[in-house]
């Protein structure tokens, strides 16, 4: 079969927000873009649903929230850490100023669909899925492609820049050589599993109602059980699904599911007595759990020349504080005026590119440190964390401090705005006045 050939500006390897995100951005300041991407389909489990309202601004900004959101979704007020009947921590999201005053769980295709939506308006944007990319092209020691292949047969894709969206296990960062040192800061897993709602109610039960056998109404709070050193997410997914991450010690899980089925199911409704008989009925077997390895790492670079890495492939991250899609969006808002001030200017160089982790760098680190303090609150045991800082923490809740600490989790930099389309002009009229170099 003849290998296919396709020249484009950039070329994203990655369909993930970030990838997306970028494409997108990229299209919108006139270049021309190829994302090859290895799925056929968005319609898979992911785990990624909750946006933040950082991101929710940004995808608003783009133009493609108010359709995500058609697709279906639910919106969330809070995110509280429990313990039997006490709310040891809590961050309201009703407090922050509107329309972003929540949280937003929402499946992960219905936001890849909407933006893939949007960039098959511009003609110079090519998607080629179900390929797999198998090698970097270079051309004088610099990026200047990749190779795929896929069902429909092998393929080249010339590119002025490569940019690596993907994933925390980033073929284009082991191809390029670059490094990314595993850390062990949380030293955790998380099992992961859906439940669906009962059909007769859409209530979840608490212990003390299930007693008195009284409902309440359709609670979505963004809720970590805890229980035995062992917290558990639980939140409501769409259409009608619980999704449930179940917080384990680094590599504990074997353990427990040495001991059978019935033994994890009697742990997990240990754990979140409001959903024992939904686990009961519905786990039935190991394949309905998949097990997350949690690990943060950091490419020891971004960018080489011809090549920048984003999202989880330049910084992996702990999935406490429904950071992940947040981190994409915001990735790619911050490489976008770089890359386009790059390809205007004609050098996409290793040094130039760079750039993008000068700027991001910060944001990272600060998000990193907040990851810690979180797991930590999760974890820590004994009468200050239990008993004494609630207290402190509804006191707090009636400060300025509070709002503080609230808006920089929603948001993370809230300095990050999309360009604001001066670079396009400049890459038009380049364009126009010049061939491409490939």
């Amino acid at each position: 079969m003849a290998e296919e050939e396709f020249d484009t500006d950039v070329c994203v390897v990655g369909g993930g927000p970030a990838g997306l995100v970028l494409a997108l951005l990229m299209l919108r300041s006139g270049a021309r873009v190829t994302v090859v991407e290895r799925s056929r389909t968005h319609h898979r489990e992911f785990r990624g649903e909750i946006l933040q309202p950082g991101a929710m601004a940004l995808l608003d900004d783009l133009g493609v929230l108010a359709g995500a959101r058609a697709r279906g979704g639910h919106e969330h007020d809070r995110f509280r850490l429990v313990e039997g009947d006490r709310v040891l921590l809590e961050a309201d999201y009703r407090l922050l100023p509107a329309p972003y005053d929540h949280l937003l769980s929402i499946p992960q295709a219905h936001v890849l669909d909407e933006l893939l939506a949007h960039c098959h308006r511009f003609t110079g944007f090519r998607w080629l899925d179900g390929r797999r990319v198998g090698g970097l092209v270079r051309r004088e020691g610099r990026v200047a492609g990749v190779t795929a292949a896929g069902p429909v047969g092998p393929c080249s894709v010339r590119a002025r820049v490569v940019v690596g969206a993907d994933g925390r296990y980033s073929r284009i960062r082991r191809l390029a050589g670059i490094g990314a040192g595993r850390t062990e800061a949380f030293d955790h897993d998380v099992l992961w599993f859906k439940l669906k709602e009962s059909e007769n109610r859409g209530e979840i039960r608490s212990e003390n109602q299930a007693k008195n056998d009284r409902v309440e109404p359709p609670v979505r709070d963004v809720r970590v059980f805890r229980a035995g050193g062992s917290p558990v997410l639980v939140y409501a997914s769409w259409p009608d699904r619980i999704q449930v991450g179940w917080t384990l010690p680094h590599k504990g899980y074997r353990d427990i599911a040495g001991q059978g089925l019935d033994h994890v199911r009697d742990e997990l409704c240990r754990a979140v007595p409001p959903y024992a008989h939904l686990i009961r009925e519905q786990v039935r077997s190991q394949g309905d759990l998949s097990l997350l390895d949690v690990f943060s790492s950091r490419a020891e670079r971004w960018a080489d020349d011809g090549l920048v890495l984003i999202g989880d492939a330049a910084h992996t991250h702990s999935p406490i504080g429904a950071q992940g899609i947040n981190l994409a969006v915001q990735d790619a808002v911050v490489l976008h005026p770089v890359l386009v001030g790059a390809l205007a200017a004609g050098d996409t160089g290793a040094a130039r590119l760079a750039a993008f982790e000068e700027r991001r760098s910060p944001d990272i680190a600060a998000v990193m440190r907040l990851q810690a303090l979180q797991s930590k609150a999760m974890l820590s045991q004994g009468p200050f964390a239990t008993r004494v800082r609630p207290r402190l923490a509804r006191v707090l809740r009636h400060t300025p401090l509070y709002r503080k600490i609230l808006h920089r989790i929603a948001y993370g930099n809230p300095s990050i705005r999309i360009s604001d389309g001066k670079e396009e002009r400049v890459m038009s009229c380049r364009r126009r006045s010049t061939a491409p170099p490939l």
